[in-house]
């Protein structure tokens, strides 16, 4: 009987109904919006603009895919030092925000240019040869990384630190209610409570609700956490949902665009770390691969979803999307793990569904009122769904070395898998600068430097191999 049970998801050419497919969007835009607004605001771009761009990347990257790959494109953390440093410059302490923004674009642009030469290279050169360079242990290791590396930011954002910071750094614009529930630690004490109760509620309905339900606990999760905020505010006095954050005189206000300006002073320090957005791509596609396979299975379907074969056409979208983002004024981006997490606790893998969440970001990017209703979600609430979506961007980095059967007994993938987690780990997290490891008189991102190592470590234990090795699969 239980046989005969039909499993409930939508693979990549399936589409939802209408009402379905605007909530399953809605989920895809909540799980995207906290990171790719916080790399806006890290930055210094504009953030209509970043989430403007970020909707019209998502487009282009399905239209280059052929529709074929559900991917959803956001603002990238491993950009931001780099992008930082070109905002911070002294040679460019002169420029205005705009020409700041300008200078780095081009730098953004190029590096595009990176992304889909490695999909040209990958599509010539077959699955055999991406096998030896990115293996299982390679790209598992870096998805572990990826999620735990973040682990801070979802953490922080649960304790409410971000809303603390801005009453301790501006007080005069807050009560005496709120400035004292600050410094009591009833604001933090309220915080987590609505971090708990959003992370606790996201995980029992992805667990226990059934049918149609179980492919919306994101949504429910944050709608709980969202009310639990609203009464505890009530209670307290402490305005967790402001829907005032952006005060313009007009209902419609258009993203600023802005325009690349050429510098190679850009191009040096952005356009390398590209590179090391390959292998995460690639965990992200084997992800996908796994995940879309297995509801197919399930669903009975005889179709095969070959994803992990599309890599090459993954990054050469994924370089597209670079380039159409910096050319409008946004930042650096890349197919987004958080986003791969909800598809995969939802079983929602609809390419439809992107398209029409790329579609309302780009609406909300141009209206007050919607960008205001996105800025209200309380960061406890952002912080309850992230300790929960990164923790399954980790576990999916198990997932992949489960599924190629890596042999954890083996010293060379021990090697391998074990240097690129402290590096990555201990980079991110053991020297202050967001995530850069000082060496050698420079700074060198810690997911990058992790990958690059890993990748060439690989590479050398690999000298003398036979081509039949087994080992890494």
């Amino acid at each position: 009987m239980s046989s005969k049970k039909q499993a409930v998801g939508y693979l990549p050419d399936e589409r939802p109904p209408i009402v379905e497919l605007f909530l399953f969007a809605l989920q895809q835009i909540v799980v995207m919006f906290p990171a790719t607004v916080l790399v806006a605001l890290i930055t210094g771009f504009h953030v209509s603009t970043t989430i403007f761009a970020s909707g019209l990347a998502t487009l282009s990257f399905i239209l280059i895919t052929g529709r074929k790959i559900p991917l959803y494109y956001g603002s990238s953390f491993s950009y931001i030092a780099a992008i930082a440093s070109i905002m911070g410059a002294e040679a460019f302490s002169s420029y205005s925000l705009n020409d700041k923004i300008s200078v780095a674009q081009f730098g953004i642009v190029m590096s595009g240019f990176v992304s889909i030469a490695a999909g040209l290279i990958i599509k010539r050169c077959g699955r055999n040869t991406i096998d030896k360079v990115l293996p299982a242990t390679v790209t598992g290791s870096i998805a572990i990384i990826i999620g735990l590396s973040l682990s801070k930011n979802a953490m922080g954002n649960a304790a409410g630190n971000s809303f603390i910071d801005a009453i301790t750094k501006d007080p005069s614009n807050y009560t005496k209610t709120v400035i004292d529930a600050v410094s009591s630690g009833l604001l933090g004490n309220m915080a987590w409570i609505i971090a708990i109760i959003t992370l606790f509620s996201t995980i029992l309905y992805s667990v226990y609700l059934k049918g149609k339900l179980s492919q919306l606990p994101i949504l429910f999760g944050l709608i709980t956490g969202y009310l639990a905020a609203v009464l505890i505010g009530l209670i307290t006095g402490i305005p967790f949902v402001n829907l005032h954050t952006i005060t313009t005189a007009g209902i419609v206000s258009l993203p600023t665009f802005t325009f690349p300006k050429a510098s190679w002073a850009a191009v040096a320090a952005i356009m390398p770390i590209a590179i090391a957005t390959i292998p995460e791509s690639t965990a992200h596609i084997f992800q996908l691969d796994i995940y879309v396979n297995d509801l197919a299975k399930k669903k009975g379907s005889t179709k095969k979803y070959n994803l992990a074969d599309k890599l090459g056409l993954n990054l050469i979208g994924d370089g597209m999307g670079d380039i159409i983002s910096g050319a409008i004024g946004g930042p650096a981006g890349t197919n987004y793990g958080e986003n791969i997490s909800a598809m995969a606790l939802s079983k929602v893998f609809s390419v439809p569904v992107l398209i029409v969440a790329a579609i309302i970001t780009m609406i909300i990017s141009c209206f007050t009122p919607l960008i205001n209703l996105v800025y209200s979600i309380p960061t406890a609430v952002i912080g309850g769904l992230s300790i929960y979506l990164f923790g399954v961007i980790a576990a999916q980095g198990i997932t992949i070395m489960m599924d190629r059967k890596v042999d954890m007994f083996q010293s060379k993938n021990l090697a391998v898998i074990a240097i690129i987690l402290i590096i990555g780990l201990g980079g991110t997290f053991g020297f202050t600068g967001d995530g850069m490891i000082p060496m050698f008189g420079g700074q060198f991102p810690a997911l990058a430097t992790a990958a690059v190592v890993g990748i060439v470590l690989n590479l050398m234990l690999s000298i003398g191999e036979k081509s039949n090795s087994t080992s890494e699969e």
